[in-house]
């Protein structure tokens, strides 16, 4: 094409020049909510020309929200990875930093994916493509899971594993909840079916890994997803922490990633 915009981004190949702003990019954080975005970087929004994502960058640092869901991740990764490419990035890390639902482990607690399984506990991401059913892997970068689970004894505050993450498509009876508006099961099937996923390594469950590994792994990018569980749904359902733990419980994987980054650019000091 002789031009390409990423719409979304609010961005594109002849109206902005991509390489001058994004060239030096190494590390690419991407997380759900656009207001966690605004704490973690107190800079101008790049896409200040769309409500879709916001953007913002700090040195080789790039972080960008993709929404809830896979479909919002999915149009968003499309235009960032093209983004990478127009702007010649090369040896870039991407991170999934967010929220979950844990299994059989506390909240507060870190899980680092070493793989996205669907609701049957199978490694794939299926994408229906024109009137195809496309199956992806859903593996993610080993080497970088251990790095950052190593990174994680600079943070004892809070335990840290890697293990498998379930992504869903839907919050509610996706996930085994009772409490939403619709439930067509009874908490002994949704106990069981959550004890079924235990035994098979999955200790957390969220709403966008599956295409997230699936996208990086088919375009070559080394990528994690680390998230926070803000509770045991063996225990409950619902969310019902105070303020004040629910903000602080987010902050434990930016400070992990913040470590990671830092290593890897040999800034790290501990105290």
């Amino acid at each position: 094409m002789d031009e390409d915009i990423l719409y979304h981004l609010d961005l594109g190949t002849k109206t902005h020049n991509l390489p001058a702003m994004f060239g030096d990019v190494k590390f690419v954080c991407v997380r759900g909510s656009s207001n966690r975005m605004k704490a973690f970087e107190d800079m101008q929004d790049i896409c200040t020309g769309t409500d879709r994502y916001c953007m913002y960058k700090t040195g080789p640092v790039l972080s960008i929200n993709h929404g809830m869901g896979i479909p919002s991740i999915s149009i968003m990764l499309h235009e960032l990875i093209k983004l990478l490419y127009y702007a010649k990035c090369y040896d870039v890390t991407i991170i999934r930093i967010g929220t979950s639902g844990g299994i059989g482990i506390e909240p507060g607690s870190i899980v680092i994916t070493d793989t996205a399984v669907d609701s049957f506990f199978k490694p794939q991401f299926e994408q229906i493509i024109l009137d195809t059913v496309v199956t992806q892997n859903t593996e993610l970068d080993k080497e970088l899971a251990e790095e950052l689970l190593k990174c994680s004894k600079e943070v004892p505050d809070f335990p840290t594993l890697i293990g498998h993450t379930m992504c869903t498509y839907d919050f509610y009876e996706g996930q085994g909840r009772l409490d939403g508006a619709l439930c067509s099961f009874s908490n002994e099937k949704k106990l069981d079916y959550l004890q079924r996923a235990y035994k098979t390594g999955i200790r957390n469950i969220e709403m966008e890994s599956s295409v997230f590994a699936a996208m990086c792994g088919l375009c070559g990018l080394k990528a994690a997803v680390v998230c926070v569980t803000l509770l045991n749904r063996l225990e409950c359902d619902q969310i019902n922490l105070p303020r004040e733990v629910l903000l602080e419980y987010q902050q434990h994987p930016q400070k992990l990633i913040s470590i990671f980054i830092k290593k890897r650019l040999g800034r790290y000091n501990p105290k």
